[in-house]
């Protein structure tokens, strides 16, 4: 049985939930063996298309891997995603995903501050009941991050 619009959302909350906890194996655990993480945006001031980062899953294994090793920002990262569509292709098993995602950076005083806003442009794998990301493009809205961040959006 294929996997239910419940199951590919709690997947992308799941998704966010990792990563927030920087649970890194659980959030690889979500991943198919043939994911690809993208983080893309559109620049005005160069008119064109721009990539900050482009893995495969074990291209973000290993840059997963490494993150204790990098200095870090003070504070956590939270995110809040809705997901907006979940257009499902039943011949080939998969769903393409939008969710609005924004990112706070929460300082060590308990400020707020927004790290990045965006949408994630999803394909998730429907072909078990359990549903897989094979693919997530992290399209920023927001240019400036500061000094960035080694974990995923």
């Amino acid at each position: 049985m294929p996997a239910s619009n419940d199951a590919v959302r709690e997947l992308i909350y799941r998704s966010c939930r990792c990563l927030d906890l920087q649970d890194f194996d659980g959030y690889i655990a979500l991943c198919a063996p043939a994911f690809r993480y993208r983080i893309t945006l559109y620049s005005p001031e160069l008119r064109k298309e721009m990539i900050w980062l482009n893995h495969d899953r074990d291209g973000l294994t290993a840059l997963l891997a490494m993150v204790p090793r990098h200095l870090v920002r003070l504070g956590t990262l939270q995110r809040n995603a809705t997901v907006y569509t979940i257009d499902r292709n039943e011949a080939d098993s998969r769903a393409d995903v939008m969710s609005a995602f924004s990112v706070f950076n929460i300082d060590n005083e308990g400020r707020p501050s927004v790290f990045a806003v965006g949408h994630y442009h999803d394909t998730v794998d429907l072909s078990d009941d359990r549903p897989f990301l094979l693919s997530r493009n992290a399209r920023l809205a927001s240019r400036d991050l500061g000094i960035g961040s080694h974990i995923p959006i």
